[in-house]
């Protein structure tokens, strides 16, 4: 597309920007005394359609598949958000694997509008003709099918998979030309490596575990964090002190509510500069990722309703919004 075509894109961007949960939003959710007052407010506000559910599911499913049907609508060229869509099409891996090696059928677990399908991927893992996956999804799926088959591993067929995942992100940044996409493939992969090593510290997993599971960034040492991780919390998060993951640190030290809201939120401040940018392809991007947020984000007040949590538990949730 030119740069007109993308001003005319980005000035319907805009205009959609306008219905996007703010914090102001976020808080009259919060303050809802039920589940349900919650999802009455979203339909107010447009979330869901006519005929959706006042369901949790059914709501969150239906914003996420208009987020992607505006796009279309736009005449946008699909393969840019590619980067955006490994991470479903990697789940989708995951459940079919799970789904081949084990009995009856299991409805409701696929992501839809991935390509290829959920189905079409069991029905290659079944027929163990890996070759007509993707090339980026190829050869880690023969490898955690094999070990889940050989082992029944199944942590050790998610690691495999999850960082199969992270491969497909960074190496698609790295190819991009919207610097945004380049952005947001870096800071996944290393906030999840940070991730790896947090858990992996409190769950006392090897330098060796950490060593496959991890990817190798631009931002991050992971030799370093790994080693780190070996000796305590601390030690991460002296070692990411002298990162641009900083606040990370910062947010580890405070709790781990705390750090999961700061790992969403290091997306967030990323891509807020492309609310000032007229022209290009990364307005749209950054809508698409401030909508993942934000749906997120309501699902967490959602579930959070569901269980009866404080208002204050809740606040320590959430996560920074776009708008």
């Amino acid at each position: 597309m030119s740069d007109i075509d993308f001003t005319f894109a980005v000035a319907r961007i805009r205009s959609l920007e306008n219905s996007l949960l703010n914090a102001t939003a976020i808080e009259q959710l919060i303050a809802c005394p039920t589940e349900e007052n919650c999802l009455q407010l979203l339909a107010e506000k447009g979330w869901g359609d006519s005929d959706t559910p006042l369901e949790a599911d059914a709501m969150l499913n239906r914003e996420t598949e208009k987020t992607w049907n505006t796009m279309r609508e736009m005449g946008i060229d699909m393969s840019v958000f590619d980067v955006l869509s490994y991470p479903n099409e990697f789940h989708n891996l995951k459940a079919a694997i799970r789904e081949t090696c084990r009995k009856g059928k299991h409805p409701g677990i696929y992501y839809e509008d991935c390509e290829p399908s959920g189905e079409e991927i069991e029905k290659i893992i079944a027929e163990k003709d890996f070759s007509k996956l993707p090339e980026y999804m190829a050869a880690a799926a023969q490898e955690a099918y094999e070990t889940l088959m050989h082992t029944r591993d199944g942590q050790l067929c998610d690691v495999i998979i999850d960082k199969a995942t992270l491969e497909a992100i960074y190496a698609a940044g790295k190819k991009a030309k919207a610097g945004i996409l380049k952005s947001y493939a870096e800071d996944t992969v290393a906030v999840a490596d940070i991730k790896i090593a947090v858990r992996s510290q409190k769950t006392a997993k090897s330098l060796e575990f950490m060593k496959k599971a991890m990817v190798e960034c631009d931002s991050l040492n992971i030799d370093l964090l790994a080693r780190a991780a070996l000796n305590s919390v601390d030690a991460i998060c002296e070692y990411l002190s002298g990162t641009a993951y900083a606040g990370g640190a910062e947010a580890l030290a405070e709790s781990p509510s705390a750090f999961e809201r700061w790992c969403d939120n290091k997306i967030i401040q990323t891509i807020k500069p492309q609310k000032y940018n007229p022209f290009s392809v990364e307005p749209l991007v950054a809508y698409v990722l401030a909508r993942e947020n934000e749906i997120k984000t309501v699902r967490i007040i959602l579930s959070a309703k569901a269980n009866n949590l404080p208002e204050d538990s809740i606040r320590e949730r959430v996560r920074e919004m776009y708008v």
